[in-house]
């Protein structure tokens, strides 16, 4: 048989096991994009996530069930992002109410501000990065937990079950990962890294099948003791003894402790929408905000300007300048930090804040101060029901495969999400992002994030839902996509594969861009002093209502999937 046909065959034993062991599902099909009631609508990172989230919700399950489901599925199919090993942002509406869900990893008992300081006070390499002392304790069990705690309808068996199969059976390694893997492997063995993440991986072949049976184990005891199958009894054991061996940080007493949380999510009007978004311990909410906002009040009473234009660009950039100097100084853990959110997004500051932006020229970095006077592997993914209900969810390990090191008996990487906190006042992380105190390293403190799962409401309905993973270009992806949508009236699709930009005022003037960008563009940008760096960054999953019809779409690029659908 041929390795097509192999795939072919494998992946349809594979489904049908999903539907009759979770789901039950019916044999329904995608549908033509309309404006039924009963439509539904994922926009996920890969195929795996998509068919389950559907099921779920074709099984009558909600979007909050749907994205549980997929969350535990991805820990299997998408392991340098997927995870039950790191953290993330649940963005949920539902019933016309908002909710903001923190499942953000925090720093263990015994971690200080200084860890990753030598004796003369300088910053050791990669200590934050690679290696057990680089991750901070998960979150992501006790998120779900929550989130089905509050919402779910159909029972934590049943959204579980998915992934157990998919550990068990086995699931058919895309080509992509296959060459992310391998990659990796050359990479750590390149920079001298032992780490045990090729012991793990480095059997899974493109278009064979993968199976992790000790991630398996590990997820029958969550679906079958829910939060405590992680955070107490036997995986807390393997986890702690694991770590103990290791001479890392995090044991049974972190575990025990840790608390997803239910937050605020802000809200604010923005033209005739009303933008839902994440509050701290993201940075990205403000940010975006504060980027819209400056480009409404800069652009105001003026002609438009074209779509990735240089001086569309180039004033995008000058905005984001002032974005990040003020991510710098004021955003941490709200648990730890006073974070002036409503100051930092209100009109009167807004408009102070664009005075200094220069339309023909670069604003000189070093000139850009806070204003007020007082992964890059991560994955999203975006769910609509029937009703109408919308989950936008971003999760992460950190870096692609976060910290290199596999859980021995549970089989599961662990994050490095260390490398958030700013190690040292004012020296940048691996993305090139600066802080200060308000992130400085704090036992049980949460690390500051760039992830922005957000929403786009209008008249109380979601017309929007989107996000994206890629470390702090995050940002820049998700206001972007909103620009795309709203102010350049963008079909999905278009929406997340337009080329994207993305400037943090460090590296000094360096503005990453995506191929397909026109070259034109590029070469009047890098007349004006601009280093333009041609990098792809992103994995965008969108799902749009226009005049009542619903649209998915997933970036081409990438090796997701969106799928519209009729829900009975």
């Amino acid at each position: 048989m041929s390795s097509i046909n192999r795939w072919s065959s494998t992946r349809l034993i594979i489904l049908a096991m999903l539907c009759y062991f979770a789901l039950g599902c019916s044999q329904q099909t995608s549908s033509a994009v309309n404006s039924a009631p009963t439509k539904a609508a994922v926009a996920m990172p890969d195929s795996y996530s998509a068919d389950v989230a559907k099921a779920v919700l074709q099984k009558g399950g909600n979007a909050i069930d749907a994205a549980i489901a997929a969350q535990f599925v991805l820990a299997v199919t998408l392991p340098e992002a997927g995870n039950i090993g790191g953290g993330g942002f649940m963005l949920v509406y539902k019933n016309d109410k908002a909710d903001f869900i923190d499942y953000r990893e925090q720093a263990p008992l015994s971690a200080h501000k200084d860890m990753y300081l030598d004796e003369q006070g300088n910053v050791i390499p990669f200590q934050s990065v690679i290696g057990v002392l680089s991750s901070g304790v998960p979150g992501t069990v006790a998120g779900m937990w929550l989130a089905h705690e509050k919402y779910g309808s159909l029972t934590w068996k049943q959204l579980v079950q998915p992934s157990v199969t998919l550990a068990e059976q086995g699931f058919i390694v895309h080509p992509k990962l296959a060459d992310s893997i391998a990659r990796h492997i050359i990479d750590l063995e390149k920079g001298g890294f032992d780490v045990n993440f090729k012991d793990f991986f480095g059997s899974a072949t493109a278009n064979e099948v993968f199976k992790q049976p000790e991630l398996a184990d590990a997820l029958i005891r969550i679906r079958d003791q829910g939060r405590a199958g992680f955070y107490q009894g036997e995986t807390a054991k393997i986890i702690s003894d694991f770590m103990r061996k290791e001479q890392g940080l995090i044991t049974e007493k972190d575990l025990l402790s840790y608390q997803a949380k239910s937050r605020q999510a802000i809200k604010t009007q923005w033209r005739d929408y009303e933008l839902l978004t994440s509050p701290p311990p993201s940075s990205g909410g403000v940010a975006i905000l504060q980027w819209l906002k400056m480009y409404d009040v800069l652009t105001q009473d003026q002609q438009k300007l074209s779509h990735n234009s240089s001086p569309y660009v180039h004033l995008l950039a000058e905005i984001g300048k002032r974005v990040f100097a003020d991510r710098a100084e004021y955003m941490g853990d709200p648990d730890f930090v006073n974070v002036p959110i409503d100051s930092l997004i209100a009109d009167e500051y807004i408009a102070m804040r664009s005075q200094g932006v220069l339309r023909d020229s670069i604003s000189v970095t070093e000139s850009i101060k806070p204003g007020l006077k007082e992964s890059e592997q991560t994955t999203h993914f975006s769910i609509m029901d029937k009703w109408g209900n919308a989950v936008s969810n971003t999760t992460t390990i950190n870096l692609g495969f976060g910290s290199g090191v596999v859980v021995e008996g549970a089989g599961f990487l662990l994050n490095d999400e260390m490398d958030d906190f700013s190690a040292k006042p004012g020296v940048a992380n691996v993305f090139g992002a600066v802080g200060g105190q308000a992130n400085e390293i704090q036992a049980q403190k949460r690390m500051l994030s760039s992830m922005t799962p957000s929403m786009v409401l209008k008249d109380n309905k979601v017309v929007m839902v989107t996000g994206s993973p890629g470390g702090t270009t995050i940002i820049s992806s998700v206001y972007l996509s909103m620009l795309n949508a709203l102010e350049f009236e963008m079909g999905a699709q278009d929406v997340v594969d337009q080329p994207r930009f993305h400037h943090q005022l460090l590296p000094e003037n360096e503005i990453r861009y995506h191929k397909g960008l026109d070259t034109k563009v590029v070469a009047e940008l890098e007349a004006m002093g601009y280093s333009m760096v041609e990098s792809q960054f992103g994995d965008m999953h969108v799902i749009m209502r226009t005049r009542g019809e619903i649209e998915a779409a997933s970036e081409t690029a990438g090796r997701g999937k969106s799928i519209v659908f009729e829900s009975e």
